[in-house]
């Protein structure tokens, strides 16, 4: 039974917008960053007084705000969703490299904050501007020493591939770099090219510039190689950690657990509905000052839709489908319910069965979406 609450917290502000990324986020202003938090402090009293296992701050750039106003959101979100047990608990923050400033990591490990997510993406300047990134290449290694120095045991760094222009050897860099500075998880996202953005128009006037489906292949194949040989466990598809580091926030949503989202455009879940706060920024915000609800999308997932997107979750994960928790959760005998594609998929060397599990093989991490797409129709 999963009974672990998570929190995650949007927090959308950027100094600059990078032209991939589709989250809700706005550039940064004094004035909407100051009457954010007050509205997001009256989301935080109406949804708060349940116990809590984590909680992830995400953006956006979190550390867009100062320290001390981190620090203090840090601190009342902590009050409001009490920690379950007595053990510290896993509280994320993500940070932009060049955004870190002396002794914020101090700041926010005095507010209780265990684990630091650096958004790198690439330590190769020619990508890093193709990016729209602002770092330098020397940046992570700064962020991490000081992280490391205000006590921080868990600090994860974020790269992406199949970026425009890059060479399986221009990615390998970055992989060694990042391993190079001893960081304990490493996400390794493929570039998504999402609808509205400047890359989805660049990719309409220039679609060779993209790495082709192959290319894809071959970085992500030998970023799970060169990850494995440097000890890291692959423990999801995009999420590589050293042993004892895996991201508990990250893990909850993999297993379908429920969770709480606060902020403009945050999704829940919980109880099998999904609802996602309104994206519009002023209409967040004029809700909590109104004491209004706040606009939402619903969906409550039922029957044959929740399976089959617990099934997504869990075939993301190392341990795949366990059958016997599927059974005891969703009341449904796994390979008898999907027995067709199940024995396609093992046929296809996509799937892989042991004594408790169905879970995708190496190639199957290769085509995840498209064996995921299976149990969804």
């Amino acid at each position: 039974m999963i009974d672990a609450l998570g929190v995650y917290v949007h927090l959308p502000f950027c100094p600059y917008i990078c032209p991939y990324c589709d989250f809700a986020k706005f550039p940064h202003r004094a004035s909407r960053a100051k009457r954010y938090l007050t509205a997001l402090d009256r989301e935080i009293e109406r949804m708060g007084n349940v116990p809590a296992a984590t909680i992830f701050f995400g953006g956006g750039t979190p550390n867009a705000y100062d320290a001390p106003s981190l620090s203090a959101l840090t601190r009342r979100v902590s009050q409001a969703f009490p920690a379950i047990g007595s053990d510290e608990r896993e509280i994320s923050v993500e940070v932009n490299p060049e955004l870190v400033r002396d002794g914020d990591f101090s700041a926010y490990r005095a507010a209780g904050v265990t684990r630091i997510s650096i958004g790198v993406q690439s330590f190769v300047p020619a990508e890093i501007t193709t990016m729209g990134r602002r770092h330098t290449p020397e940046d992570p290694s700064r962020v991490v020493h000081s992280a490391r120095a205000a006590g921080m045991q868990n600090v994860s760094m974020d790269l992406i591939f199949a970026i425009p222009g890059q060479t399986l050897e221009s990615w390998l860099h970055s992989v060694d770099a990042a391993i190079a500075l001893g960081v304990d998880h490493i996400s390794c996202y493929g570039l998504t090219v999402e609808e509205g953005t400047p890359f989805e128009r660049w990719e309409r006037r220039e679609p060779a510039a993209f790495p082709d489906d192959d290319a894809q292949a071959e970085l992500y194949g030998a970023t799970m190689d060169r990850l494995e040989a440097a000890g890291f466990e692959h423990y999801e598809i995009s999420n590589f950690a050293r042993p004892g580091k895996r991201c508990a926030h990250n893990e909850n949503y993999w297993r379908n657990g429920d969770y709480i989202g606060l902020g403009v455009g945050a999704a829940s879940y919980r109880d099998g509905v999904r609802y996602v706060n309104t994206r519009d920024f002023d209409a967040y915000c004029a809700a909590l000052e109104e004491d209004a609800r706040i606009p939402v999308q619903s969906e409550r997932l039922e029957g044959a839709k929740r399976v089959g997107e617990a099934i997504m979750l869990a075939l993301r994960t190392e341990q795949g489908v366990e059958t016997d928790d599927f059974q005891n959760r969703y009341g449904i005998q796994f390979e008898e319910e999907y027995g067709p594609v199940i024995t396609r998929l093992l046929d296809n060397g996509l799937l892989q069965r042991t004594a408790t599990q169905f879970r995708l093989t190496r190639r199957g991490r290769m085509l995840a979406n498209s064996v995921c797409a299976e149990f969804l129709g």
